[in-house]
Order: C-alpha cells, then structure tokens, then sequence
C-alpha cells in the first residue's frame, strides 16, 4: 500500500510540475513591441491620409529628423489641420480639419490576447490624438471589406515625452468616426492595423483644439501586460 501511495504521490507531482511548465509556457511576456519609429524603412510601415482626398485642405507628413548628433531618432507626425475646403469640390463632407497615419495591414494578422493595454511613448503639442485599432470585421458589416474600428482619445503633452498607458477596454468600437451605441468587446486576437489622427474638433477638456499646426514626436507602440 505503502508503494502504491508513493506511485500516486510521484504520479501528481509529476502532474502539477506538467501543468506549471505549461501555464508559463502560455503565459506571454509582459511587453510587446507592435511599432516602433527609429528609421526610414520603419516609416515605410504606414500611409497617410487627410481630408485633401475629400476637397478639404488639410496636410500632414510623417518623417524621421537627421539628428546628426548620434542619438536615438524618433519619427515626427506633423501638418496643419484646416477646417475650409477647396472650391469646387465635388465632395459633400460634413466635416474637415482631419489628418492621420494608418499601419499598412500586416501579412495575417497581430494577437494581442492576453495582453490589457496599449501603449504610446509621445511628445505633443498639447492636442488630443485619437488611437485607433482595426480588427477583423464581424461586428458592424460582417462580409464587407472594412474593418472594425476602435478608437480612444490620447492626450500628448506638450514638449515632454509621455508614455501613454490605455486599457483595452477604454477604446469604444466606431463607424465611420461615431461612437456605435451598443455594448460589444474588442477581440485581441485579430488586430488588422493602428491608426493615429487628429482633428481641429479637440478632444479632452483643456486640450489645444482648433484649425493650426500640429506636431507629435512618436517613438514606439506596445502592447502591455497590467499589473
């Protein structure tokens, strides 16, 4: 009896050591790097786009500075967001005044499971910024080519560096910029792309807003493990 309960005692240890080894195997790191912006050939990752491809008459570039100087080179999203449009423009759009950088699509797509957070390491200027993730679509227009969109405001100090840290859970799904009035959960799994923008309209209280100049300075995009 004796070497019977020896054999089972041996048997479950050897079981909880199995299930140890697995459970940390699952376990993802506590930081994921998505982008980061240190080169021209990082730059090549994302496209802009404006409300210039609507008849509006805002513009923005997204460049990396020769320091010279041998530091660490960041990338600088910069334009000016104007609220006119271009006369004779054949676009009936409601709104203008909005510039933004979007990720090419990745080959497949980025699982964030198991991760609570994005992060954005930022220098601003004092706007509001708006973080978008695309996901694959199922919720708003299952079988169209869209993607579903999800969106948070991001505020970027200006002239210091900030690292933005935004639960998941606070990005509310969109459709076409709105707020869908429905209750509904990201899947993490399936990330298509990012996006960040701005627009004249502002966002946070106390926030610059209005048509101008814009400039955030971005060095890298993270997915993080909370606490």
């Amino acid at each position: 009896m004796s070497r019977f309960r020896s054999l089972l005692q041996a048997s479950v240890n050897a079981t909880k050591k199995a299930l140890t080894w697995n459970v940390e195997e699952w376990v993802p790191p506590a930081e994921k790097h998505i982008f980061k912006f240190h080169s021209k050939e990082d730059l090549k990752k994302w496209h802009l786009y404006s409300d210039s491809e609507y008849g509006g008459l805002s513009s923005a570039s997204l460049e990396i500075p020769d320091k010279g100087d041998g530091s660490d080179c960041t990338g600088i999203f910069s334009g000016n967001l104007s609220v006119d449009l271009s006369e004779g423009s054949k676009w009936n759009i409601s709104r203008s005044g909005f510039c933004g950088m979007r990720s090419k699509k990745f080959d497949g797509f980025i699982d964030l499971d198991g991760y609570d957070a994005i992060a954005l390491r930022l220098k601003g200027d004092g706007r509001c910024y708006i973080s978008t993730i695309y996901t694959e679509n199922w919720v708003n227009s299952p079988g169209q080519a869209e993607d579903n969109s999800w969106q948070v405001f991001v505020f970027a100090p200006k002239d210091n560096w900030y690292i933005a840290k935004i639960p998941l859970s606070r990005y509310l799904p969109t459709w076409r910029g709105n707020v869908i009035d429905v209750e509904m959960e990201m899947n993490p799994g399936r990330v298509l792309g990012m996006s960040l923008s701005v627009n004249a309209e502002g966002g946070a209280v106390g926030a610059k807003s209005g048509a101008g100049d814009f400039r955030v300075e971005i060095d890298w995009i993270k997915a993080l493990r909370l606490p």
